[in-house]
């Protein structure tokens, strides 16, 4: 692949009516906090756990389309495995099954987990990077976890030597937190390994 196809593969646009057609109903629902042209669609290629070149489509907030396409400019520069990219709509928008799959993904418009407000992907503010690997980790009282996906279990530990894990100083982390966005696996009251999120002034 030339520089210019590699370079011509890393794309944002408005929705197309197709991809509007395929997340309405699915990761999209009518509301009164965002609209399609609120949103972008972006087609990026990305190393996978196979060492191969793969084509990945995402939707994000619009305010963040470029952005977004410079970190994972970056994170395919330096060859950083992610093992999948695809909209969550192929996995009928079910963030579980998603992850188990080792999707990464960004917008859907849901709650966060454990109810409450909407999340941050909702907006198509936030990003997840493979999951299963970079698993959210939670605390309870009595002592027990929560951990999603639950196959997660096996990788909570921040071990460089695992395939597409993020830590503090890795590649991927610095391609998001040196552009302003925030590490789940920073938060206090739980490790949300796989997620970045940011919250431009509009929001």
């Amino acid at each position: 692949m030339s520089g210019n196809d590699i370079a011509d593969s890393f794309r944002a646009q408005p929705l197309p009516q197709k991809i509007i057609n395929r997340i309405t109903g699915c990761s999209y629902v009518e509301n009164y906090v965002i609209s399609y042209s609120d949103l972008s669609y972006l087609t990026v290629l990305h190393y996978g756990f196979d060492d191969e070149i793969h084509e990945g489509e995402l939707i994000v907030n619009r305010s963040v389309a470029e952005e977004v396409l410079d970190i994972f400019k970056e994170l395919f520069e330096n060859r950083f495995p992610i093992e999948q990219i695809k909209l969550i709509d192929e996995f009928d928008a079910d963030d579980d099954k998603s992850m188990a799959a080792n999707n990464s993904s960004a917008f859907c418009f849901r709650m966060l987990t454990g109810g409450g407000d909407l999340s941050e992907h909702a907006y198509g503010l936030a990003v997840d990077i493979n999951p299963l690997y970079n698993p959210y980790v939670r605390s309870w009282e009595d002592g027990s976890l929560l951990i999603l996906p639950p196959a997660g279990a096996d990788y909570i530990e921040r071990d460089p030597k695992v395939k597409g894990k993020i830590y503090p100083g890795s590649v991927c982390y610095n391609a998001f937190v040196s552009r302003g966005w925030e590490w789940g696996g920073d938060w206090e009251d739980m490790d949300d390994n796989h997620h970045f999120q940011k919250y431009p002034r509009k929001y």
